[in-house]
């Protein structure tokens, strides 16, 4: 175990339901080891501006139920610059920093990769609701989302049953179809469009007709990155006849209280962050696999795309049937 005096935490890139609960875990676990700890107010925009304040058990007392981040975040233009980098990294040594704890996607996790090249001690933590980091079964946030889309669809299916109507219910995913296949799955969904999985449009249109002629409406839920749920709505009203309506659920995924799998996985994960910079280890990703918190070097899990399962994709359309 290595001396460790002082350790910072910030969030940074797009919230998520469980950032709250990591920060919380970073900051107990450190103060068990006596181990100062520093907030970093508004992610890598607070880093350079040095708007770092110390933390303690107190100011993170009534948090590992709140959505968003009470730290802030922000999306810095000036870090991605050498400057911006060696100016946080100043920041951090001019107050005795030891090590960083980072909670974020892949953009925030790869500037924390940075500054562990450039000599800090780091540690990542995934925050994202899209699922979509290497090394690990889930990320914070995520299952807190897919809960908050099963519930839309749950409504949406209600009216789209007494109406006899078609549903285009749009979520977030540019580049991940994640959101969008686990909670159509579970949702019982008709059709799922996901930007890794190809789709003809004429196709669908015609599993709409079926599926209507056989259930008296149709949901399908499509990932942001498969297309504009509004063209595709018209198109299918258009080529069917069909009333149909989209649902574009936007920000209401990144909000709410978190399920209690995330708020203990944020907290694992944060224990596991302090632990692993104790243990010597940085530049690496706590992850979760199984039952395990482990660790991941950046190089892998920044470097490796995490893939859609092609057997869930499969069995989700025949549970669609």
């Amino acid at each position: 175990m290595i001396v460790i005096n002082k350790i910072a935490v910030l969030t940074s890139g797009g919230d998520c339901p469980g950032m709250n609960a990591a920060i919380r875990g970073v900051v107990r676990a450190a103060q068990a080891k006596n181990i100062e700890v520093f907030g970093v107010h508004n992610g890598y925009v607070g880093l350079i501006g040095k708007q770092i304040v110390p933390l303690d058990s107190r100011a993170v007392s009534d948090t590992i139920h709140r959505g968003g981040t009470f730290l802030g975040t922000a999306r810095s233009e000036e870090f991605r610059t050498s400057a911006g980098q060696q100016k946080a990294l100043a920041n951090l040594q001019e107050l005795g920093i030891d090590g960083l704890v980072v909670i974020g996607g892949d953009g925030s996790l790869s500037g924390a990769r940075i500054l562990g090249e450039m000599g800090m001690k780091v540690a990542g933590i995934p925050g994202t609701i899209d699922n979509d980091l290497w090394g690990t079964e889930y990320t914070v946030g995520a299952d807190t989302a897919v809960n908050t889309v099963v519930d839309a669809i749950d409504k949406i299916r209600d009216t789209a049953s007494a109406h006899g109507r078609v549903m285009v219910v749009e979520v977030m995913g540019r580049e991940s179809g994640w959101i969008a296949l686990t909670a159509g799955f579970a949702g019982g969904a008709e059709l799922i469009l996901i930007p890794e999985i190809a789709y003809d449009l004429n196709r669908v249109c015609e599993r709409v007709k079926e599926a209507v002629a056989n259930k008296h409406h149709c949901i399908i839920v499509i990932a942001e990155g498969a297309g504009n749920g509004m063209a595709i709505g018209d198109h299918i009203h258009r080529k069917t006849g069909l009333e149909t309506r989209v649902s574009v659920l936007g920000h209401i995924q990144r909000g709410g209280s978190p399920t209690v799998f995330d708020r203990v996985l944020a907290s694992r994960l944060g224990a596991g962050a302090v632990k692993a910079l104790l243990d010597g280890k940085t530049n690496v990703m706590l992850g979760c696999q199984g039952a395990n918190i482990v660790a991941i070097d950046f190089a892998d899990a920044l470097g490796q795309k995490k893939v859609i399962d092609a057997e869930e994709f499969n069995l989700a359309s025949i549970m669609s049937i």
